[in-house]
């Protein structure tokens, strides 16, 4: 066990060392700029006469003020404690039906997330096996969803809010919508991929024994398609979240993550806008961490995993 934790945690020092250090020359200018105005004597004096002089170069001729880099209200780079503290104080401290809570923005972006991610994967799924038994719609069809995901996120966004909107569809299933439109190619690209990796031999095996085109589909190419398609769906799942963000910055009410993300930026609020980071990394890892585990005990019982 401590062999496979000691490394993570070896790494996880090292990181969050380099983010305290990367914080004194981001933040040193307002922290010397602080203490002049409290009458500190500041090395050079004058916050004119500092904007020749290197951030590194300033840390290293005011040392006795380095402790003010990590402890400011909106610093450029927030410390590592301060973006814990936030976290803390946005899901422990306050009402999850709170405005400030995380809780409340989590499970908004997750409504969307999970239904975009069902929409976006079954549908990736019924295209694969349409593209699979389907010549034509190989040849059609599986050109125009690469040609789908050449078309940036944040263009396609907000028009569809905007379209969606006009006729009444407003909230969730836009929302929804944009995050499917994200999840459902890795699935396809994926899906495709198992669907065909049985073997001529095979297929001709089942074929010599009279399999039915059904019978071929679920009892060898859905089972060979398995391990593509969680492994797309972890893909997916990621790629869902980040089409929920990116929906929720012009769909506006305030409320999910992404509209976090947005408040934070318009105040400058930096440490509102990591710690709503964080909480998007947690969601997401913890989506993959799920998709996994269906897919241990799903592969298991398939005999294809120990």
């Amino acid at each position: 066990m401590i062999n496979k934790i000691g490394p993570v945690l070896a790494v996880l020092a090292v990181i969050i060392g380099l983010w305290y250090l990367a914080c004194m020359p981001m933040n040193i200018r307002l922290a010397l700029d602080t203490a002049e105005r409290q009458g500190a004597v500041i090395t050079p004096e004058g916050r004119v006469n500092r904007q020749e002089h290197s951030a590194i170069g300033l840390v290293i001729k005011n040392p006795q003020h380095v402790a003010g880099i990590w402890s400011q209200k909106k610093p450029r780079l927030p410390a590592p404690h301060q973006v814990v503290a936030e976290l803390w104080r946005t899901t422990m401290e306050v009402k999850p039906t709170s405005k400030r809570s995380l809780v409340l923005h989590g499970w908004v972006t997750l409504s969307a997330t999970g239904l975009g991610f069902i929409i976006g994967s079954l549908s990736g799924v019924l295209l694969a096996i349409g593209i699979v038994h389907n010549r034509a719609m190989d040849m059609s069809v599986m050109p125009w969803a690469i040609a789908s995901q050449t078309i940036p996120i944040l263009a396609i966004a907000p028009m569809i809010i905007v379209v969606l909107a006009s006729v009444g569809l407003q909230g969730l299933i836009p929302k929804a919508l944009i995050s499917a439109y994200l999840s459902f190619f890795p699935v396809v690209v994926g899906m495709v991929k198992g669907l065909r990796s049985p073997s001529h031999m095979d297929l001709d095996l089942m074929q010599t024994w009279s399999a039915t085109r059904s019978q071929i589909f679920w009892k060898l190419r859905m089972p060979a398609s398995a391990p593509y398609l969680f492994a797309s769906l972890k893909i997916g799942v990621a790629s869902s979240l980040v089409g929920t963000i990116v929906a929720e910055l012009p769909a506006g009410g305030g409320q999910g993550l992404g509209a976090r993300l947005l408040s934070g930026s318009y105040y400058g609020q930096t440490v509102q806008i990591w710690a709503a980071l964080f909480a998007t990394a947690i969601l997401a890892a913890a989506l993959v961490a799920l998709i996994g585990g269906i897919e241990k005990g799903v592969l298991k019982r398939m005999g294809l995993a120990g």
